[in-house]
């Protein structure tokens, strides 16, 4: 009873009345058995009365009984379980555009730059199931790796083909920054953001940076930029080995800060800095943290009636009870 809801939960109130039924019942048969005094009554009462006649109250109990379910069955008792459907109210498309340039693979974040920025990228894409995702990868030149999707084991996939060497070198943000721009453009989603990353400064492709900023804020959509590696010198590759291993040597890290921040503030975005994993994975956290999709929650309960248990007993014991009247207690009646 405790895990029923009643639909009629007023109902219940008339289970009040078999108080008032038992009291009643106790002075009719007071009423109905006077007590009468002579000489033999000893006798009498030591033969004992016969057990049928002690059990007779019990047909009065089934009624009474049967009364309070029919009672419970009115009030329409019933088990009901929550199932709720999430869905987005204000959907999110965002393009992540990765700068793939050989100096991506420098060793100050571990393994390397680009490892940990694939890393946390697709941390990041996991965390956000209700929004579609593209991928950008550009250096000396850009291209779309994958065009927006809700299917995120696809850009985790294409996460994976992502390296160094593919595309000509150089570091062409101008470039990076309007590919991903081209792909958002045609978007209906309420919020477009794209996530440019990189670790060096425009020196190739034949588009400005902030003209492919301006575009971006004529089609409303906001651009969080990431400067990645530490400030001063890291172990970057320079040139080749006999082997056609990478050499490293101590170099200057040079970010163009500047032309990134101007990128971030011309389109309502922000500017980080990743000078390491840790501080890559933090500024990842926040633009999830500052991006929020908005979701609905839609509340759906299913009912399983109970009352046909409780008038099924009540039809049993009230037959019962009669079956007990006319048969067994036939000669008390």
């Amino acid at each position: 009873m405790l895990n029923y809801q009643f639909e009629n939960i007023e109902f219940l109130w008339l289970l009040l009345i078999i108080p008032f039924l038992i009291v009643w019942q106790w002075f009719k048969n007071k009423q109905q058995s006077p007590e009468l005094k002579f000489p033999g009554a000893s006798l009498l009462a030591a033969q004992g009365a016969n057990w049928l006649a002690k059990l007779r109250p019990l047909l009065y109990a089934l009624r009474l009984i049967a009364i309070a379910l029919v009672i419970v069955a009115m009030a329409r008792p019933r088990t009901s379980e929550e199932n709720s459907k999430t869905k987005s109210a204000e959907g999110i498309d965002i393009v992540m555009a990765i700068d793939v340039s050989t100096s991506m693979l420098s060793r100050d974040l571990r393994p390397n730059r680009l490892e940990a920025t694939k890393k946390v990228a697709s941390d990041f894409i996991q965390e956000r199931p209700n929004d579609r995702i593209g991928m950008v990868v550009y250096a000396g030149e850009s291209y779309t790796q994958t065009p927006l999707t809700s299917d995120h084991k696809i850009i985790l996939n294409t996460m994976k083909d992502i390296k160094n060497g593919l595309i000509q070198d150089g570091t062409a943000i101008g470039m990076g920054l309007a590919t991903a721009v081209n792909r958002l453009k045609e978007s209906k989603a309420k919020s477009k953001v794209i996530i440019l990353l990189t670790d060096g400064e425009n020196n190739a492709g034949n588009i400005d940076p902030m003209t492919a900023a301006q575009l971006a804020e004529e089609f409303k959509i906001r651009a969080y930029t990431i400067g990645v590696g530490t400030k001063g010198t890291a172990p970057t590759p320079y040139a080749y080995d006999m082997r056609g291993n990478l050499m490293y040597r101590n170099l200057p890290v040079n970010i163009d800060e500047e032309l990134l921040k101007n990128i971030a503030d011309q389109t309502g975005g922000k500017y980080f800095r990743a000078t390491d994993n840790d501080k890559l994975n933090e500024i990842y956290g926040e633009i999830d943290k500052l991006e929020r999709t908005k979701l609905q929650e839609l509340k759906f309960y299913s009912y399983d009636e109970k009352f046909e248990n409780f008038a099924l007993a009540a039809l049993i014991l009230f037959a019962l009870e009669l079956l007990l009247r006319f048969t067994v207690y036939r000669s008390f009646i």
